[in-house]
């Protein structure tokens, strides 16, 4: 475990504002925050490499772990300011919104403590800073359902192109500032937990199972069909299942759930709720096919995990298809646009509860309760819960290009939809930029 400095250095302790007060709507910056941001605009962008971000763990030495810190405190805040510049230029009656007033207000807190954190220069410095830093993490960890509240409470006033550019830039930054943040506190732990000097590859797991990774997305998504539907199908992996390769466990999983979640979902409607089965074991099971990249001696290219995810669920309409990467749209009956219709229960009330209870603060009462509990069983990712906002798909899609990869859909309209991932194996792929 981390152990308390004794040095003066300051807490990161996160202020929560009920988004119903009046101090959350939008406020001015302080002085010393806006001359911080005007500082940090003066920078020039630095690029960062996925080999960077693992070179501070190859090997993890008191000397590694200090270079991390060091880049950690001078790398997020610059991006962090770059999102508060994004966030205080959208239209007035957007940036006033309780839900996009809010994460700004987050957003200036924690680049004001990271940019004024005092240098880390010793490993009891760094045990400080690590901790306060994995506060730091938790207490943005509803940031985007948060964001996507605000922004579907004001649609009106944003073209769906402006919102899409903004969301894929804000979703972007934040997955690249969790990745450096998370990547120094893997490293910290493995040396002040483990006590040794060796390798250690932090929030990467070179030997990551898509198989197992299907079965305990599954387990979990099931659990939330049958509290919504009373059944749910089965899950069959075929293909290559003993396969492995290096990538970021916690995007494989936020990819993987929402797109069983979907299947499971269009499953269920089509057969179920449709044709009225007797029996759960009647339902067609959801088919997830894994490819590991073909290995051609001689042949250098970079290497791709390819996994298929084919439901029989009746497909996506022509009509729909051209739509589903874009926020905000979901093929739930209960739109987010509805969302406050019908709060009392609807086929997807134990999806909705979760999408909306993201959007209240640490700690909240009431149904903030069942989303805790889901989230707690891994689901969240560092993301949220997002079901009914319409989020879950072109998020999938920014993870999975993120670090070189791709998702693609095809349906066959009236029998089923086949989700293409296809994953760049990270063990080959330190020339790509994050």
């Amino acid at each position: 475990m981390f152990i308390a400095s004794s040095r003066g250095s300051r807490a990161f302790r996160p202020a929560l504002l009920p988004t119903s007060s009046p101090v959350a709507r939008r406020q001015p910056a302080s002085p010393e925050v806006i001359a911080l941001l005007t500082s940090y605009g003066q920078q020039t962008a630095r690029p960062l490499t996925l080999s960077r971000l693992l070179s501070f763990g190859n090997p993890v030495t008191q000397d590694s772990i200090l270079s991390s810190a060091s880049y950690a405190l001078s790398e997020i805040p610059r991006r962090l300011s770059r999102r508060i510049r994004s966030l205080e230029s959208l239209p007035f009656i957007v940036g006033t919104n309780p839900h996009v007033s809010r994460t700004l207000d987050a957003y200036r807190r924690s680049f004001e403590w990271l940019a004024t954190y005092p240098a880390v220069r010793t490993l009891r410095d760094n045990a400080d800073f690590a901790t306060q830093l994995e506060h730091l993490v938790h207490s943005h960890a509803n940031d985007i359902p948060t964001m996507a509240k605000g922004f579907q409470e004001c649609y009106r006033y944003m073209t769906p192109g402006a919102i899409n550019e903004f969301l894929d830039t804000a979703i972007r930054n934040r997955i690249a500032v969790r990745l450096i943040a998370e990547q120094h506190i893997a490293l910290s732990h493995a040396l002040s937990e483990y006590g040794h000097q060796g390798k250690h590859d932090g929030v990467v797991d070179m030997k990551c199972s898509p198989a197992d990774m299907v079965r305990a997305c599954s387990v979990i998504v099931s659990e939330m069909c049958e509290a919504t539907f009373g059944a749910s199908p089965e899950v069959v992996i075929d293909g290559h299942v003993d396969s492995t390769f290096a990538y970021v466990p916690v995007h494989l999983q936020y990819v993987l759930t929402e797109l069983l979640k979907n299947a499971f979902r269009a499953t269920v409607e089509k057969h179920w709720r449709s044709h009225g089965l007797s029996s759960a074991s009647d339902l067609p099971p959801v088919l997830v096919t894994i490819s590991p990249p073909p290995r051609i001696p001689g042949i250098v290219r970079p290497s791709y995990m390819s996994i298929r995810v084919r439901d029989e669920g009746g497909g996506v309409s022509p009509h729909n298809m051209a739509r589903v990467f874009s926020y905000a749209f979901s093929t739930a009956k209960r739109s987010a646009q509805h969302a406050d219709e019908d709060a009392g229960g609807g086929p997807y009330a134990a999806q909705q509860i979760g999408g909306n209870a993201a959007t209240m603060e640490v700690g909240a009462k009431g149904d903030a309760g069942l989303f805790s509990e889901m989230t707690g069983k891994g689901i969240q990712a560092g993301v949220g819960t997002l079901a009914g906002l319409g989020y879950g798909l072109p998020m999938s899609r920014l993870y999975a290009r993120y670090l070189g990869g791709s998702l693609d859909l095809f349906s066959l309209d009236g029998w089923g939809t086949d989700a293409f991932l296809k994953l760049r194996c990270l063990d080959e792929a330190g020339d790509v930029e994050i």
